[in-house]
């Protein structure tokens, strides 16, 4: 890539990086000079912007809210945050010791979709096997009332079929907005449900799109026949804690077999639908192993120290390589410092890929360590440089000499650490995926900044330029 277009595209990254992680409220001397001009800043710490020009007053405030800075706020975790840990235990004596995983991951939807519609931010349901008991663990960040945390998750799941009231609009359109206000029931519940599973072409004319199938009880089969009978023709809302999953619009009479739900369902979708039936279908008490409150104060407090540790370690770092390596230092300390800002937008935004991530301590860690391997690829090529100097040449063949022959090295060892990243999330807990997740992110931008920015910076000293 031609380099003055990648010093832009660096230019351009950095302003973003800056205006991203800018706090919500920039602290301005009240009084101070633009242009020569005496300005005089006031309220700007209560988002009422006065401001002061040549003895007139200018009233800003309406820019406050457009809210310019501060619009990504960095998520902390349940350690740093404060809230509430659960950990609940799955009775599965009443189930088919080959339905456990299907029960499990069936009472972790529900939990998760609970807390979601209570409105938990950053809330996370996990499943966990220990011996031949099956746990939830549930973080609620921000969640410090136990009591509130325990009735949100500890109560079975309550799976209804129900039918929408005789009203002109609702019949008029199958597709009318159907609320649990607005059906009645039909006494068809999860208990007359034996089982729902993905199946594919059982329904006629259809041989190739996933469907789902639901299996009742004797007794429930005989419901829902005279249910089906009165509902040709509209839809029968499936209602899970109130909440409507699915409203299929009954085709024919079922007599007897099993019911079928067909629509374009992708697999993924087929999929969830069956958990969700089941979750209201098997019953799996969830009992309460382990409660604990995690305060907010211990948060802050890890907080600050991570945060002083990161500092005094980075000074340390920025001060060693300018000491050890000069100007060339200078550009690797340039290229840390917007490694860390391009780092914190990734974990402010997810780049609009994915979920901002949310940092733990663990998490913490794994980006402090990160800030040294991205030292690290500089240090490999600084060091081929040297040996390419040694060896008699100069000028821009140096550079070129050294990046192509450190890169190897970079290159192997930051793939190596992606792969045990790589590991370490996919079998980890909680707050080592939090760790490798951080890692992972560290090590991929680092590349960029070792490869692209501080080869980019180095090519513009004048010493490279022939």
């Amino acid at each position: 890539m031609n380099s003055k277009l990648t010093i832009w595209l660096i230019v351009f990254l950095a302003v973003i990086s800056i205006w991203i992680n800018l706090p919500s409220v920039m602290i301005l001397p009240d009084k101070t000079k633009i242009l020569g001009f005496p300005v005089d800043f006031r309220g700007i710490k209560t988002n009422k912007i006065e401001v002061k020009i040549l003895g007139r007053d200018l009233n800003l405030s309406f820019l406050a809210p457009l809210n310019w800075t501060g619009r990504y706020p960095l998520h902390f975790g349940l350690d740093l945050q404060g809230g509430t840990e659960l950990v609940l235990r799955a009775d599965m004596r009443k189930i088919n010791s080959a339905d456990y995983d299907t029960a499990l991951e069936s009472a972790r939807q529900v939990i998760e979709r609970r807390v979601n519609f209570y409105g938990v931010s950053e809330a996370t349901v996990q499943s966990a096997k220990v011996g031949n008991e099956r746990r939830l663990i549930v973080e609620l960040p921000g969640v410090n009332d136990l009591q509130t945390a325990v009735n949100l998750v500890g109560k079975t799941a309550q799976l209804e079929f129900r039918e929408i009231e005789a009203s002109p609009s609702a019949e008029s359109s199958p597709s009318a907005f159907i609320t649990y206000q607005n059906t009645k029931s039909t006494g068809l519940t999860g208990a007359d449900l034996q089982k729902a599973q993905v199946v594919y072409g059982a329904t006629a004319g259809n041989n190739t799109g996933p469907e789902v199938q639901i299996q009742f009880t004797p007794d429930g089969s005989k419901k829902f026949a005279e249910i089906t009978k009165r509902n040709v023709g509209k839809p029968l809302p499936i209602f899970l804690d109130k909440l409507p999953i699915e409203a299929p619009v009954v085709s024919t009479e079922i007599v007897s077999g099993p019911a079928v739900i067909s629509g374009s369902f992708t697999v993924e979708q087929a999929k969830n639908l069956a958990i969700q039936l089941n979750a209201g279908a098997l019953p799996v008490p969830i009992s309460i192993l382990e409660q604990r409150s995690i305060g907010a104060t211990l948060g802050a407090e890890s907080v600050n120290k991570s945060i002083a540790a990161g500092v005094i370690g980075l000074t340390i770092v920025v001060v060693y390589m300018i000491a050890y390596y000069g100007l060339y230092g200078v550009v690797a300390d340039l290229a840390l410092l917007l490694y860390t800002l391009l780092t914190l937008t990734v974990f402010r935004t997810g780049l609009f890929l994915i979920p901002p991530v949310s940092l733990s301590l663990a998490g913490i860690a794994g980006f402090i360590l990160s800030v040294g391997m991205a030292v690290d690829a500089n240090i490999l090529t600084f060091e081929r440089m040297k040996e390419e100097v040694r060896s008699g040449l100069t000028g821009r063949l140096v550079l070129e000499r050294g990046f192509s022959r450190a890169w190897t090295s970079i290159r192997d060892s930051n793939v190596s650490s992606l792969i045990t990243a790589s590991i370490l999330y996919a079998f980890g807990t909680s707050v080592v995926r939090g760790f490798a997740l951080t890692l992972a992110i560290g090590v991929l931008v680092s590349m960029f900044s070792a490869v692209v920015v501080t080869q980019t910076f180095l090519r513009f000293l004048p010493r490279f330029k022939r």
